[in-house]
């Protein structure tokens, strides 16, 4: 039986040919030896480096939805539970049998306080936390805070429930600047891999990554807008079950709309048919609790790194007293200052929303039911319209926040004069439709001030500081209206349209300031100072640095326009070095190739 030739050729064995192969090159133990160890003959570098760049767009993508994918599982898996928590403990009897005298409205309050005031303290920690941990981690953090609140409910207690609420209160802020920072980085490296050649050269100009954060940005609030619609899953598939109808609950309800003097006056202390039991209770909360788990394992596994490592330790080596300043010498840029106006009013639009619009005129007039169609018709609207951000690619900037305020203007405006009779349902068509109008402005809104910001601000040093100084602001209006929350819904609409006006006006003057060409006053960065001198700080051409450094470094200077003193090098102990002898190449120099000093 004839043996089967072997499967590879052996190393050093003749070929068919004898010494040589068909090549006419030696392929025994005389071959050359870059014939062996050399390099592949079809290995083609451009072909390479092309799908080395297109796979590095690729992932940036992939980070962008799965920040944007955990986004929305935090964030629906969180109002859903909050949600369907207030209006379990509303209902007298489910407070009695359940929990006694345990005192579970107090409790509800204590939490909704921690959730809304701690956000106040945001400004002095934020920025220092999204330095030490870094942008994807402080996510990660952050959205594992919200895990946590949602695991405290398994148990509710005081001691369970206000402790998490007061962490989530302090994870909101950084949550959403760290998300912020995160896109607006994702465009600009976006931007970096599809013109990698032109990298090799020069620095991209400013605002080249626009059209890419546009998009981005998009993407982001259209797949975050769905939170609202996701966080009603446990309402229809579970809690609308247990509902009575508007019969019931709007029994006493005397007026709606505009006309209420506070929110559901009049509404029935008991919403529930029947008790659910502890055990379906169990199973809806182990559903949310697995969606938040996966939003963290989105987060972890599927968000790469913002920055580079050395750009993370450039960013904490200004000094962590330089950093907590940061945000506050911020306010001496007039852009910063002109746009306060329109970061309270999307605290404020926000929030009116799901409390003022929904359940001062939709479930004050068509019932509890019908709380989860008014804001999945207010979600859907919201996500479709951030779609539509995407005409600022051929649009001016100030397209988006103009058409927004405008909507929303002539809302409130029809809004100030309508009141819904309650018990009525022959209008719950016009109630849909103003949700998802008041939708579309939210995404005009959210969208707009997010590209204007990473427009603006398109240093990676200063970005984190920015969306900080932005969300805290929505922040402070969120407790704004969680203390005037008792208004008559006159008074609520009145200060919105001030609001609303005071920021169109606001923003638009920042814009003929800067067609004029008033330059805005930016607190200057310090340099990074290292304590270890590794050989990435040897170089001379740091890759990592930002544009105004690079201009501070070509004009010789600091950006301040004063040289540093080089202090004058203390002498070594020991003897001096004889002339003539050449010292060991370090590293460094043998990395680059370089062999020491020239001998004498």
């Amino acid at each position: 039986m004839d043996a089967e030739p072997p499967l590879y050729p052996e190393a050093g064995a003749a070929g068919p040919l004898g010494d040589e192969d068909q090549l006419g090159v030696p392929d025994g133990p005389g071959a050359p030896l870059d014939e062996l160890v050399g390099a592949y003959p079809n290995y083609n570098e451009e072909e390479e480096e092309r799908r080395y760049y297109r796979r590095k767009r690729l992932a940036v993508v992939k980070n962008v939805l799965a920040a944007s994918a955990g986004a929305t599982l935090t964030y629906g898996v969180y109002l859903g539970l909050l949600q369907m928590q207030l209006i379990l403990h509303y209902d007298e009897t489910y407070r009695e049998v359940k929990y006694g005298n345990m005192g579970l409205p107090d409790i509800d309050n204590k939490m909704l306080m921690g959730i809304n005031v701690t956000p106040i303290a945001a400004l002095l920690y934020t920025p220092v936390l999204i330095r030490f941990f870094g942008t994807k981690w402080m996510m990660f953090l952050a959205v594992g805070i919200y895990a946590l609140f949602v695991s405290t409910n398994y148990w509710e207690r005081y001691y369970t429930l206000v402790p998490s609420a007061v962490a989530l209160g302090m994870a909101i802020v950084p949550l959403w600047a760290s998300m912020g920072n995160y896109i607006t980085r994702m465009a600009q490296k976006y931007y970096e891999y599809a013109h990698y050649k032109q990298q090799e050269e020069r620095r991209p100009p400013r605002g080249s990554h626009v059209p890419y954060l546009v998009v981005f940005q998009a993407i982001f609030y259209c797949l975050y807008h769905l939170s609202f619609a996701c966080a009603q899953l446990p309402m229809v598939y579970f809690l609308n079950h247990y509902l009575y109808d508007l019969n019931h609950t709007l029994y006493h309800v005397e007026s709606c709309g505009t006309d209420s003097h506070s929110i559901l006056s009049g509404f029935n202390k008991t919403v529930l048919r029947t008790l659910p039991r502890s055990r379906n209770l169990i199973v809806v909360e182990s559903v949310l609790m697995a969606a938040a788990f996966l939003a963290m394992l989105l987060v972890l596994g599927l968000c790469g790194a913002a920055y580079r490592p050395t750009e993370e330790i450039d960013l904490r080596s200004v000094g962590w007293g330089n950093i907590f300043q940061l945000p506050f010498k911020h306010v001496r840029d007039f852009r910063l200052r002109h746009l306060v106006p329109f970061f309270i009013y999307s605290g404020f639009e926000v929030l009116f929303a799901c409390t003022g619009l929904a359940l001062g005129y939709g479930v004050c007039s068509l019932g509890l039911e019908w709380l989860a169609s008014l804001l999945v018709a207010y979600s859907l609207a919201a996500s479709a319209a951030s779609i539509l951000g995407m005409l600022g690619l051929w649009l001016p900037r100030s397209v988006p926040l103009v058409a927004g305020a405008a909507l929303h203007l002539l809302l409130i405006l029809g809004l100030f004069f309508w009141a819904p009779t309650p018990r009525v349902l022959q209008h719950s068509w016009a109630l849909h439709m103003a949700a998802g109008l008041w939708g579309v402005g939210s995404a005009f809104n959210k969208t707009g001030l997010s590209t204007l910001l990473g427009t603006m601000y398109e240093d990676k040093e200063r970005q984190d500081f920015i969306f900080t100084i932005y969300h805290w602001w929505q922040a402070v209006a969120i407790f704004v209206v969680y203390l005037a929350m008792s208004l008559p819904m006159k008074a609520k609409l009145a200060v919105l349209m001030v609001t609303l006006l005071g920021a169109t006006a606001s923003y638009l003057w920042m814009e003929q300031k800067l067609r004029r060409g008033v330059a805005p006053r930016q607190p200057r960065i310090p340099r990074p100072q290292h304590k270890v001198r590794g050989y990435r700080y040897l170089e001379e051409d740091n890759s990592d640095e930002s544009e105004s450094e690079a201009e501070a470094n070509q004009a010789g200077g600091r950006a301040d326009g004063v040289e540093e003193d080089v202090p004058p090098a203390r002498p070594q102990p020991g003897p001096e070095p004889a002339a003539g002898l050449s010292r060991r190449p370090v590293p460094y120099e043998q990395a680059l190739g370089g062999d020491g000093p020239e001998e004498q």
